[in-house]
């Protein structure tokens, strides 16, 4: 992502809302210069520490409940994952993103956000 890693933030949510329109609503106020720094943080922290998930399980739940808050619904998870995996795509190219790496990242997305879900419901209830 090192090469894109200034544009990350513009392609991912420029392809969310493409996808997805619904989410647009969810940005209005949102300093995405800042939004995209926590972008590209998040990715970040995820792969440094995917080998031990334990030591960023509760931030996950917390950023579920703060998303929770902001409005976000369970069919936008879908797209972000759509969107995240498209731009990891743009960022590493077909060579680099193989179907092999684009499963990883998609399982890799499946976990965090099941962890996130799970602090989303906690909030809830």
């Amino acid at each position: 992502m090192k090469p894109i890693q200034d544009d990350t933030a513009r392609l991912f949510y420029a392809r969310l809302c493409e996808i997805d329109p619904s989410t647009r609503p969810l940005f209005a106020s949102t300093d995405m210069a800042k939004q995209g720094k926590k972008l590209v943080q998040m990715i970040n922290v995820a792969v440094a520490e995917l080998g031990r998930l334990d030591a960023i399980r509760s931030a996950l739940k917390d950023l579920g409940r703060r998303h929770d808050g902001y409005r976000v619904k369970e069919k936008h998870y879908e797209s972000v994952g759509a969107a995240l995996l498209w731009t990891l795509g743009q960022g590493l190219g077909e060579e680099e993103f193989t179907p092999k790496v684009e499963e990883a990242w998609g399982e890799t997305y499946g976990t965090l956000t099941a962890i996130m879900k799970d602090g989303t419901a906690t909030a809830a209830a």
